[in-house]
């Protein structure tokens, strides 16, 4: 898709985000809804914080800046070979603009041009697009980001098209996850897709979003009978090996290997169904299809109570 490109305003800022949070899902998310603020009031977005992921990506795999508006033309350090590679493995941006932001929250030397944003801690959400962050930020040329709970629900709502545009996988992953998903379209009228996460989640929150692998099989036996006189099959993603054999009786494909292929192929299925997780939420706004988001392991699943996500809930 053509962006076709909007005058910049005199009041133009470059949003930079210098602090890191979380993993792939959680780094989508908070750059998605900056990129929405970008978009909507004319800034410029450098995110130093998702070089562990810029490769995925066909707007970042080429651009050592990860700039929003995509970048026209490709920086020096991307072209002389090994530069951007060296860059991206010390994590040398990262550390730089980090630390840039701390020092500017102490030592404002550069005045009012240069802001420190923080989230505001007592909140559920800091709102991007709300009057007391656009106070702040006001008179800033340069905001330096750091914190999680950034959102502006409305603005990525509006701006959905441009952001998946953005965050389209490269050729390979995008190959890869159609292929597992179009395997279980053969043999079944509906794909369900379900993200097993463990991992993390035996600790996080006390253990209260950890459900074990019966569990899940349990769940999707229930939402297949939902689906009366159809055939559902189910593609399972997690971030520990699996097999189909711990889901007997049910048509089962296993993850493509890759956090981002899972993701992609996520966004392919007809429901997405797991834990409380920006991976999943992510990959049902992406692909635009309907998503349970489970919150106890006594839930039952129910067909309609799946909807699809405006990115705005904080795990």
């Amino acid at each position: 898709m053509t962006i076709a490109k909007k005058p910049i305003p005199e009041d133009h800022k470059l949003f930079v985000i210098s602090g890191r949070c979380g993993r792939l899902g959680n780094r989508i998310i908070l750059f998605a809804n900056f990129i929405a603020l970008a978009e909507e009031q004319g800034h410029r977005v450098i995110n130093p914080t998702f070089h562990s992921y810029a490769r995925f990506f066909e707007a970042t795999r080429g651009d050592i800046y990860c700039r929003y508006p995509p970048a026209t033309r490709r920086s020096w350090l991307d072209i002389v070979p090994g530069v951007g590679d060296a860059i991206r493995g010390t994590r040398i941006f990262f550390h730089t603009t980090r630390a840039a932001g701390l020092l500017n929250e102490r030592y404002p030397v550069f005045g009012k041009t240069v802001f420190t944003l923080r989230e505001t801690p007592a909140r559920k959400i800091t709102a991007l697009d709300g009057p007391e962050v656009q106070a702040k930020i006001h008179d800033a040329r340069i905001v330096l980001v750091n914190g999680w709970n950034f959102r502006a629900p409305e603005l990525v709502r509006r701006h959905a098209e441009r952001l998946k545009s953005y965050f389209r996988p490269i050729a390979e992953i995008e190959q890869a996850s159609f292929k597992a998903v179009d395997e279980l379209r053969q043999h079944a009228d509906i794909v369900v897709g379900v993200h097993v996460r463990h991992g993390d989640l035996i600790k996080w929150r006390g253990g209260n979003y950890f459900f074990p692998t019966s569990r899940y099989a349990t769940w999707m036996n229930e939402l297949a009978e939902q689906f009366p006189g159809r055939k559902a099959a189910f593609f399972v993603c997690s971030d520990e090996p699996r097999h189909e054999r711990e889901f007997p009786g049910l048509r089962v494909g296993i993850g493509t290997g890759s956090a981002v292929g899972d993701m992609c192929a996520l966004a392919k299925c007809d429901y997405i169904f797991g834990p409380l997780s920006t991976f999943s939420m992510w990959a049902s706004f992406y692909g635009h299809k309907p998503l349970f988001l489970i919150h106890d392991r006594k839930a039952r699943i129910e067909r309609e109570k799946f909807q699809i996500p405006d990115l705005a809930e904080i795990p």
